[in-house]
């Protein structure tokens, strides 16, 4: 049995919805936004909460438990984990633990920098070895081919590593509750318009559009 995700191109990878996916992993952001900006009240209402720290703090916690439950039911339903998640996880324990025990929320800042900074050099590292690596995420949604998703993994690498800048330009330069809403106000939108701007090189690869040229061409 395989830990990790298999290759998109392997038929015995198990399918899951896009919605549930994307819901997977935005989840666990959502649950940082409404968590921090709630962290007073909650700590009002839960005083054990305060031995965690600040409300920033408070947010990271909820953040680790809501990504170890996203995994959790990924594997349930696919009896595998994903690979990019998997690697936020990764980062999110990692540094959400020092966090904690530092009592230092530079640590919670700069998550988001070493997460997109890991995605970017990744896929773009991949496509070095000859590996578009974008596969194990958009798969259960777009099926291209090989230059396609060449491309895509390759434009998907240099916006990661520009919003790994991003996130360090607002942190050191704004306070903290400008980040707060700027990660989730900001970063969403920005990556959604990314994304749909993408649409018209994902149409020109799809596998699905073939038929239809071939069918046109006879």
């Amino acid at each position: 049995m395989n830990i990790i995700e298999r290759d998109p191109s392997d038929p015995r990878r198990k399918p899951i919805n896009p919605g549930l996916k994307f819901l997977l992993e935005l989840g666990p952001g959502l649950v940082f936004f409404f968590v921090n900006i709630r962290g007073e009240w909650l700590a009002q209402k839960f005083p054990v909460l305060t031995h965690l720290g600040d409300p920033i703090l408070i947010a990271t916690a909820f953040f680790m438990v809501a990504t170890a439950i996203s995994l959790i039911v990924s594997w349930l339903l696919m009896r595998s984990l994903p690979l990019m998640p998997l690697v936020s996880g990764a980062v999110v324990f990692g540094f959400g633990a020092l966090a904690l025990y530092l009592q230092d929320k530079t640590f919670a800042f700069m998550k988001p920098t070493i997460i997109n900074s890991l995605f970017g050099i990744a896929l773009l590292g991949g496509l070095a070895f000859g590996r578009s690596l974008l596969g194990y995420v958009f798969d259960t949604a777009f099926q291209l081919d090989a230059e396609g998703w060449r491309k895509l993994s390759f434009r998907w690498g240099l916006f990661f590593l520009f919003l790994a800048v991003l996130n360090e330009v607002v942190w050191r330069n704004f306070s903290e509750a400008t980040w707060v809403y700027f990660k989730f106000w900001g970063t969403i939108p920005i990556t959604l318009l990314f994304t749909f701007s993408q649409m018209p090189l994902i149409m020109r690869h799809s596998l699905e559009e073939k038929p239809k040229e071939e069918k046109a061409g006879n």
